[in-house]
């Protein structure tokens, strides 16, 4: 526990005698002014750290104000649409991440990621692999900014699925929309209302006609230009997490870490 009264009278003492240091009468005593400019000399080492302990601890005290406030936490992550496998585990799930740079830093994400691994049913010690494919999309903040015909929609409401209760499942909360010219379907159940599981429906269709736009955008590049920007393929493997060998590849820039562990 640091001696912060001490400290702080310490501190006074220095910035008073700052200011002693600048009035002529003491600057026209010889031995008084060389005495406080030692005294202050001594004093400056300790106390411009605690000026900066000080700051740090406001600066923290701050930090952990923003951080207890859910609206203004970063990389805040609300889960849109969720599908469980028939065989256990998750079979897609869908997910807005909300922050400062989310789509910046997550972008290079976006692939097939293959996981090797021993699991605790596998008698043999084989290993086994199995991937997950991950599409990195921007938000589309204005439903205006991709053109949706709404004669192009087929929507309708269904029950929510899943966790809820009586009250979700009896009411028709569940909004699934079709967008007839690319046969592309969209579901939103996570909210408990139908007219917010519709927006969040149309948000989704939104960024996946976008990703439409922009694969056709990209195949209409020359293959030079294309294997600088990337095609956009998801099939293409980025990376490999190797748990036996605690290793980790990423193939895009042929680097190999054995570090899993710690990654």
């Amino acid at each position: 526990m640091l001696p912060t009264d001490k400290l702080e009278s310490l501190s006074a003492r220095y910035r008073e005698i700052e200011e002693l240091l600048c009035q002529p009468n003491v600057v026209s005593d010889a031995k008084r002014y060389t005495g406080l400019t030692k005294e202050r000399a001594e004093l400056h080492g300790l106390v411009e750290a605690f000026a900066r302990y000080t700051q740090i601890a406001e600066d923290l005290a701050g930090h952990k104000e923003a951080l207890s406030d859910p609206d203004l936490r970063d990389w805040k992550v609300e889960v849109m649409s969720l599908s469980e496998a028939s065989a256990g585990g998750l079979k897609e799930v869908i997910a807005a991440i909300s922050g400062d740079n989310v789509y910046s830093q997550l972008r290079f994400e976006g692939g097939v990621h293959r996981v090797q691994r021993v699991p605790s049913t596998e008698s043999q010690g084989r290993i086994h692999t199995s991937t997950a494919t991950v599409a990195v999309l921007p938000e589309v903040d204005d439903v205006d900014e991709v053109h949706i015909d709404p004669k192009d929609l087929e929507i309708s409401a269904t029950a929510a699925g899943g966790p809820g209760g009586q009250h979700v499942n009896r009411t028709l909360s569940a909004v699934q929309i079709k967008h007839i010219p690319s046969g592309i379907m969209v579901r939103s159940e996570q909210q408990r209302s139908q007219h917010q599981n519709k927006a969040k429906a149309l948000q989704i269709l939104s960024a996946k006609l976008l990703e439409i736009e922009r694969e056709a955008q990209a195949s209409a590049i020359s293959s030079e230009r294309r294997s600088m920007v990337g095609s956009g393929e998801r099939s293409e493997k980025i990376r490999t997490y190797n748990y036996p060998q605690n290793r980790i590849t990423d193939h895009r820039i042929q680097l190999t870490l054995h570090n899993l562990d710690q990654v």
